[in-house]
């Protein structure tokens, strides 16, 4: 079995290598020493493979990416010091096992191989994002292969589980791994700094690294997206893939260093496997999952891959089964609605079929959004309405668009507005949208409805 034996945060301004600093590097000397001491500290664990994931390989919006090529080598003459130059053999046999298990998860991944560096022009050199970290390992135990990885543009949970998956293709191989999540932090720190400045940048910093330093993982996860993106950093997404790589283990963080003479924050901190606490963050969180919304991911997820509904699983709750209901699906993708259809009344034996179709119908049959791409699945957030008996309506007193949903009716035409929608506030916002998707004017005799829902929604960390 394979063995995690450690985990490091590792900046990369190649003005931290000599060749490149030819002095300026003195000024960041307690990153230089905090990552001589997690390399003379590498030596000691002596691992088979050292696997990097870096912001400045071969990232791509919507996937991961490993590279398969059988070496890995690059250089620093981009930044006039060509004789730091490096070749790695790819660990190709724990790559490939990282491939597969990342896509069980249904995570997208690319495999960054020749034919892709062909087809797409890509460089085929080592980012610095890979080498300077490396340059200060190297010196003091180069006897490893490498694995280049780099993020994606996903959600941050799904970078956390795909670190996951890297945990349990290290579990399943013989090696023994070290895994360095290369990023600097906020590169608007200081007013001196060349990207520009914002008192945000210190607070995400010393934010990140106080959470880090406790294990608190499910606060980095969530952690304000808006901090995030105004702090102009480039580890965010490194982090969340390590700390899916340490999933379940018991940790001893420690910072062994924060500074940033430049403008930029670079913070050096190491995460020591200590043993095992049996139940994962991903586990207890499935476990906690609610059961409509997962049917609906599930359903979704399955009618992408095979054209067909899934069968109605075993296992759920029994009410699921035995009661029947209208039910609306609703998809969003990064905030935005990706999808909405449902059933006023039920169509189908019980809530289960019901989900299962209406997820289907709000990923394909939706006329104001094209059909769901399998690339899109990672990114869509869930939620299942399931609809109470519409009750008459005498008087728009009675209504409340946070509490109840409405229906309006003229003849054959009807619409519906589910409750407590952002940005409808009030019962006139409300009967407008509803009057629109019926095709109703305003000044038409029309019926009002009201009805409640039991809201389930996707919990996200």
């Amino acid at each position: 079995m394979g063995e995690l034996v450690g985990c490091y945060l590792m900046p990369h301004p190649p003005i931290i290598v000599h060749e490149v600093g030819r002095g300026e590097e003195r000024k960041i000397q307690k990153t230089i020493d905090s990552l001589e001491n997690i390399s003379q500290e590498i030596k000691q664990k002596r691992p088979d493979t050292v696997i990097v994931i870096t912001p400045h390989g071969y990232v791509f919006k919507d996937a991961v990416s490993i590279t398969t090529l059988p070496f890995l080598e690059g250089d620093l003459s981009q930044f006039g010091a060509r004789e730091v130059k490096f070749k790695f053999e790819n660990d190709l046999d724990l790559a490939r096992e990282i491939v597969e298990e990342t896509k069980k998860r249904n995570i997208p991944i690319a495999e960054v191989s020749e034919e892709l560096i062909k087809k797409y022009v890509l460089p085929k050199k080592l980012d610095h994002g890979t080498i300077v970290p490396l340059y200060f390992v190297t010196k003091h135990y180069p006897d490893f292969k490498l694995i280049h990885m780099s993020y994606g543009f996903l959600p941050f949970e799904k970078l956390y589980e795909f670190g996951v998956a890297i945990k349990d293709a290290i579990n399943k191989s013989d090696r023994r791994v070290v895994f360095i999540a290369s990023g600097d932090l906020s590169h608007k720190l200081t007013p001196n700094s060349p990207n520009g400045y914002t008192p945000k940048g210190e607070v995400f910093d010393k934010t990140l690294l106080q959470l880090l330093s406790e294990m608190k993982v499910e606060e980095v996860i969530r952690m304000d997206k808006d901090l995030i993106e105004e702090a102009a950093e480039c580890g965010f997404r490194s982090v969340c893939v390590m700390l899916g790589v340490l999933d379940g283990y018991e940790v001893n963080a420690k910072v062994l260093s924060h500074e940033g003479p430049f403008g930029v924050g670079y913070g050096v901190a190491k995460f020591d496997v200590t043993g095992y606490k049996g139940t994962s963050l991903l586990e207890r969180f499935s476990a906690e999952e609610d059961p409509y919304v997962k049917l609906a991911k599930e359903s979704l997820e399955y009618y992408v891959k095979y054209r067909r509904p899934m069968p109605v699983p075993e296992g759920l709750p029994e009410e699921m089964y035995r009661r029947k209901a209208g039910v609306f699906v609703t998809l969003q993708k990064k905030g935005e609605l990706r999808g909405c259809i449902g059933t006023v009344v039920p169509q189908k034996k019980n809530v289960a079929e019901e989900i299962i179709r209406n997820a289907i119908s709000a990923g394909f049959e939706d006329p104001r959004f094209p059909p769901v791409r399998e690339e899109e699945l990672p990114e869509i957030e869930y939620s299942v309405d399931v609809l109470m008996p519409p009750q008459p309506v005498k008087s728009k007193d009675e209504l409340d668009p946070k509490r109840y949903g409405v229906i309006v009716r003229k003849g054959f035409r009807a619409g519906l507005l589910l409750p407590d929608i952002e940005g409808v506030d009030t019962v006139e916002e409300q009967l407008s949208i509803a009057l629109r998707k019926a095709g109703i004017r305003p000044d038409e005799d029309y019926t009002i409805e009201k009805f409640e829902v039991e809201r389930h929604e996707q919990r996200v960390f």
